[in-house]
């Protein structure tokens, strides 16, 4: 999975915060993959089963389902901070 970018970053603070609208803005601007997969979380919050399940496709990841969307934030949120702590070494 590539670095996610400072916009991506703050999408998935965005998601963690509950704030799935203002994360699918800044995500369906990006082409990454890491990009990808926060789409994918959006929406399955949002409930739109059929398109998230597409997005993980897009990210190369298995679709968890909807039960485990804070755990797929906390996972992207990890990934943030590891590249944050990185950046600041």
């Amino acid at each position: 999975m590539n670095v996610p970018t400072p916009s991506l970053a703050r999408a998935a603070e965005l998601l963690a915060a509950g704030a799935w609208q203002q994360a699918h803005e800044i995500v369906q601007k990006e082409g990454s993959t890491f990009a990808a997969w926060l789409h994918g979380i959006v929406h399955t919050l949002e409930g739109d089963l059929d398109n998230a399940r597409y997005w993980y496709r897009k990210a190369g990841r298995v679709f968890p389902g909807r039960e485990a969307a804070q755990e797929e934030i906390a996972a992207a949120l990890k990934i943030v901070c590891a590249k944050s702590a990185r950046h600041e070494q």
